[in-house]
């Protein structure tokens, strides 16, 4: 077993087959050994989790899990990509984070630090990112947090 599998494992997670899109685009696009990874949401089995506003209908806590969720989708993409090679994947490079606020929310980073934990407890040095995180107003399907990746391929 890969050693990134043996810290999934660990963690107690399942990364799911990556969702399906929502509109017309598609989940990821391979660049010259850049992989770029569309906007995930906290989806599971096809259904938003965590709907609302960080701050209003939804805790730090459950914007936290949002922003994991979305990682755990992010990887989907990833595994799916590299037919389940882990030996493909060089680094992270970016994550770009959203998060669904009211006006006068200000701890983005802290939400979307749920995910730049999970690449760091999951992929050790590989998982370290440059990344945004910003608040907006309202997001698709009226999602609480939505992620995307920019991964570096070997």
């Amino acid at each position: 077993m890969h050693m990134f599998d043996e810290n999934i494992k660990k963690l107690g997670l399942t990364i799911p087959n990556p969702p399906d899109a929502v509109a017309n685009y598609i989940p990821y696009k391979i660049a010259d050994k850049i992989l770029y990874i569309s906007g995930q949401a906290p989806l599971k089995d096809g259904n938003v989790i965590y709907k609302g506003k960080v701050g209003d209908n939804i805790s730090m806590e459950e914007g936290i899990k949002a922003a994991e969720l979305c990682c755990i989708n992010i990887i989907a993409a990833l595994k799916k990509s590299i037919n389940n090679d882990w030996d493909q994947l060089d680094t992270f490079i970016k994550l770009g984070g959203f998060v669904n606020c009211k006006e006068d929310f200000v701890d983005q980073p802290k939400i979307i630090n749920g995910a730049s934990d999970l690449l760091v407890s999951i992929f050790g040095e590989q998982g370290r990112h440059t990344r945004f995180a910003v608040g907006s107003n309202s997001l698709p399907l009226d999602i609480s947090v939505e992620i995307d990746a920019t991964i570096k391929l070997k």
